[in-house]
């Protein structure tokens, strides 16, 4: 089964396509309730696995759980040896509940480089999709790609986000920037980028991260792929604190003839620390309602 097939088969098991961010910050974890918590400062790893496996639990036994989880490596990385011990034994927790794992690496270099990216992030850490850079170009791509496919292996099984046009607000900078398509046509570069992924970067399996806080620019991607006829998964960020809409991104896709289930809207910090806002000490019960209000946003697919 390749990616794009287990997207759908996914979607349809679990009824919803969000994509839950795993990303950890110390000071956000309470600082009462349990050893782990109270000795944060000291063992940060065992805070973050106690903090996250609670949370997982949680989902799994309200029987409400995200089509797929995205950690994001550079949130367990600031916290040495002890944060990626944390994340080791969070991604594993995720493959014995069976839910799928996003690993928010962004990673992008010279050909030689990238292959030992990808070793590292599809051999290592047994990660079922990624995200990469393309700033590039092919060389640095292909290494990614190639773990994409038919399905027919299991190395062939993986997926790949291609940064597209992403949800910050320096996106503008270069992202906006206005180059020449296949035809000549003056186009931004995200755009341009979309096209690559299109004509000369497709395998099944590739797909495309799409920021929610533009919804202009998520309808003009959205279109194109649509329009191409090739099935390109989006991973669409920027929903919840950073001030998308979970519902208007559904509108778009909708609006342009985009098959739900291939996508996967994502939400970290407003389910991971949802019980900060709600002013519950239940964290693990307040994140349970922030995804099944999400859910419940998105609405049905």
């Amino acid at each position: 089964m390749n990616y794009i097939e287990q997207l759908k088969t996914r979607a349809e098991k679990v009824g919803n396509i969000v994509c839950v961010g795993l990303d950890p910050v110390l000071d956000k974890i309470p600082s009462q309730g349990c050893e782990e918590f109270v000795n944060k400062e000291k063992e940060p790893g065992k805070a973050i696995a106690k903090f996250y496996i609670e949370m997982l639990n949680g989902f799994s036994q309200a029987g409400v759980v995200p089509a797929i989880v995205k950690p994001n490596i550079a949130f367990y990385e600031q916290y040495g040896f002890k944060g990626l011990e944390a994340l080791k034994i969070i991604m594993e927790k995720c493959k014995e509940l069976g839910i799928p794992v996003l690993l928010d690496a962004k990673r992008g270099d010279i050909g030689k480089t990238s292959k030992a990216y990808a070793k590292a992030l599809f051999d290592f850490w047994k990660a079922d999709a990624i995200t990469i850079a393309p700033y590039m170009g092919s060389d640095s791509v292909g290494p990614f790609t190639e773990y994409c496919g038919d399905g027919t292996e299991e190395i062939h099984e993986k997926g790949v986000y291609v940064l597209c046009r992403t949800s910050n607000k320096g996106a503008i900078d270069l992202q906006n920037l206005k180059v020449n398509d296949s035809e000549g046509n003056e186009t931004a570069i995200y755009m341009k980028t979309a096209e690559k992924i299109v004509l000369d970067w497709y395998n099944d399996g590739i797909g495309a991260v799409v920021g929610a806080t533009y919804p202009a620019e998520l309808e003009q991607i959205s279109k194109y792929f649509v329009d191409s006829g090739k099935e390109i998964p989006l991973l669409i960020p920027g929903v919840g604190a950073q001030g998308g809409s979970a519902k208007d991104v559904v509108e778009v896709l909708k609006k342009t003839g985009n098959d739900l289930r291939l996508h996967r809207i994502n939400s970290s910090s407003g389910i991971n620390f949802a019980y900060l806002k709600s002013g519950e000490e239940d964290y693990v019960g307040a994140a349970v309602n922030a995804l099944k209000q999400l859910i419940e946003e998105i609405g049905p697919l």
